[in-house]
């Protein structure tokens, strides 16, 4: 075997060394995007962005805000509620009534930026403040994005602390001691937007 030979050699196996470390880190990506992005189950709020498109339609084509009355706005379908709604929901809703105006009309939504769910986590944990997230979370979820406990948190003390829509407040116990354990699991709610884990 030549020197070229060789040099050839370990050329190709750097470039699929390369590009198996890119396929891994752009597949590792997408998931972080999907998982953060407003997935299927999420369901919108106020001041996320949605982009809107109809299919061969370029006038119609815009991106829109969620107002604070959970409506949008957008030509042929006129004010639309979305809040509570999915992004099929609300595909499938413009469709409907673009439909009447374009016979056949092919809609398409994403979402481009989520706002509306917010949870906030305070206390004594390492990164206490309010996360604006993608996807639904439960109370560990949230205590491991904000770094976990500081080590005078009191675990067994835990409350989330949830707004009701008549304005009252509600406080839910949290025993992270108990979850740790693998006890009361049922402990672990999903938060809803609004919650506040608060962490003596």
């Amino acid at each position: 075997m030549t020197l070229h030979t060789k040099l050839s050699n370990t050329g190709r196996y750097l470039l699929a060394a390369m590009l198996t470390v890119f396929a891994l880190s752009t597949s590792s990506t997408a998931v972080a995007q999907d998982s953060f992005g407003g997935g299927a189950g999420y369901k919108l709020g106020p001041e996320d962005v949605l982009d809107i498109s109809v299919w061969k339609e370029e006038e119609l084509s815009k991106q829109v805000v969620v107002r604070p009355d959970g409506g949008i706005s957008f030509p042929l379908a006129g004010n639309v509620l979305v809040a509570g709604k999915t992004v099929d929901e609300v595909q499938a809703l413009l469709t409907e009534r673009i439909e009447k105006y374009v016979p056949g009309a092919v809609v398409s939504v994403s979402v481009i930026k989520v706002a509306a769910y917010k949870i906030y986590v305070m206390g004594k944990v390492n990164n206490p403040g309010e996360y604006v997230l993608g996807s639904y979370v439960s109370v560990v979820k949230a205590l491991t994005l904000a770094d976990g406990l500081t080590p005078y948190a009191k675990e067994s003390s835990i409350k989330v602390i949830r707004t009701m829509p008549d304005g009252t407040e509600m406080t839910l116990p949290f025993n992270y001691s108990q979850v740790k354990a693998g006890k009361k699991l049922e402990q672990n709610i999903t938060l809803k937007s609004g919650d506040v884990v608060l962490v003596p």
